[in-house]
């Protein structure tokens, strides 16, 4: 098991309680995602966490693939999929970059608070465009912590990189502005449809891209 692995299982009991206080950006962003999910629509969630996004949107598509790395957070997502009598979605313990997941295969992508945390995100942004078929959209929102934010989230991000610096949290926690995520898409070959910086006690910039098709 990866540090990494081991973080998020650790995380993955109080997860959905941590997150409430952002419920606003969640589910703003969530609210923008369903108007351009078609009941076609092949999705795949990447780093789903404990499911809630998944599992909301399962109505309004064909099919749900959800990864997330850490097992913890599969075991709840199927839970609450199970709670709920949801037949098309699938929760699987995995990463985006697995040689399971074919190219062009997934009409959507979803990366919810998922960019400011992983090693690399362009190679995320290459993947992602990779594993979209022709004129599929990559949904992602990224909290963007060289932006505003209240006083009390401030004390805490600076908590959590002194955390991060000596070890105790083995994941990056980027501190990125929304035009660092325009960057990252227009390199990675997407053009920008939609995009909103929602606020509350901290700023998330949530985007809509299309990948590009080369004439």
């Amino acid at each position: 098991m990866s540090k990494s692995e081991e973080f998020w299982d650790g995380a993955s009991k109080n997860y959905d309680k941590t997150e409430e206080r952002f419920e606003y950006i969640h589910s703003r962003s969530r609210e923008n995602t369903k108007r351009f999910l078609n009941d076609s629509d092949r999705v795949l969630d990447y780093g789903c966490g404990t499911g809630t996004a998944a599992c909301q949107f399962s109505a309004l598509v064909k099919e749900v693939q959800a990864i997330d790395i850490s097992s913890n957070m599969i075991e709840i997502a199927r839970e609450k999929a199970a709670v709920a009598n949801i037949e098309n979605v699938s929760f699987e313990q995995g990463d985006i970059f697995d040689s399971k997941y074919s190219n062009e295969t997934f009409d959507v992508i979803l990366a919810f608070n998922m960019l400011h945390t992983v090693p690399n995100p362009q190679d995320v942004i290459l993947r992602v465009k990779e594993l979209l078929k022709p004129n599929g959209l990559f949904i992602s929102v990224t909290p963007c912590l060289r932006q505003r934010m209240s006083f009390l989230v401030s004390l805490q991000i600076q908590f959590v990189s002194v955390l991060c610096k000596l070890g105790l949290i083995p994941i990056p926690i980027r501190r990125i502005t929304s035009s660092d995520v325009e960057s990252l898409l227009a390199v990675g070959g997407f053009q920008t449809l939609e995009s909103e910086e929602i606020y509350k006690d901290a700023s998330s910039y949530f985007v809509v891209a299309k990948k590009s098709i080369k004439t």
